[in-house]
């Protein structure tokens, strides 16, 4: 179906894969029904080539995965997608040519499919439903050949405010502590102080606080310092 061919263009353009080959399309080719679905991956539309058959489509390749969950009993390498996503950044790094076979939606590739690959990838599913979506395929597989390059750290802050320095925390640290003392709060626990003022300084460390967040919980603590407003009052 064209909107398989679609969803699958756009899928390998969110992880920088541009060369779409189709095997014998279904409906021919171009289709405007894959077109819409493609979602403005242009330059994966306007550059896909059609072949006739699966052999003259990998002539060109030098190592060629075909990702199935059924190895129909071949003795093959089989790999999950992030191992094969490693050895295709390396292949590409030595300047070979690489492609990955996805099959039909209706029953995957064929075994004479299979046989034209050197290695299988097969991606860890629920053994008792492992069919999926062709551009689901095509997005797990792209994902993981993304990531083997990927630089992006696994955690950090969505914006560019700077994490809060130990000065500022101090400062705080200090303000609550006086705060505190000023309106008797210790007085009927003074033997715990330590300890409840340890504790409140390791609740703030765990927060990881950015500057803004100080200065937040200082404009908090000035306005419940200041006095209790009466019935009536705008």
């Amino acid at each position: 179906m064209g909107e398989n061919i679609g969803a699958a263009a756009r899928a390998m353009l969110n992880f920088g894969l541009t060369d779409l080959r189709l095997v014998a399309p279904r409906d021919g080719w171009p289709n405007p029904a894959a077109v819409a679905m493609a979602t403005k991956a242009d330059i994966v539309m306007d550059n896909v080539r059609v072949f006739e058959t699966v052999a003259d489509a990998i002539a060109d390749l030098q190592h060629v995965y075909a990702a199935t969950a059924r190895p129909r009993d071949m003795v093959k390498m089989v790999v999950s997608p992030k191992a094969a996503a490693t050895d295709l950044r390396n292949y590409s790094a030595a300047g070979q040519t690489c492609g990955i076979l996805f099959g039909k939606e209706s029953h995957g590739l064929s075994s004479d499919d299979i046989t034209l690959a050197d290695t299988i990838i097969t991606v860890p599913l629920n053994p008792d439903f492992t069919s999926i979506n062709l551009a689901q395929a095509v997005l797990l597989i792209g994902y993981e050949w993304y990531q083997a390059a990927d630089k992006t750290p696994d955690r950090f802050i969505s914006n560019t405010e700077r994490p809060a320095t130990k000065v500022e925390l101090g400062h705080l640290f200090t303000r609550i502590e006086k705060g505190l003392d000023a309106r008797g709060y210790f007085d009927s626990k003074i033997a715990r102080r330590p300890i409840i003022l340890r504790n409140m300084r390791n609740m703030f460390q765990r927060f990881e606080m950015m500057e803004t967040d100080i200065k937040a919980v200082q404009g908090i603590i000035k306005g419940l310092s200041l006095p209790l407003k009466k019935d009536g009052d705008t």
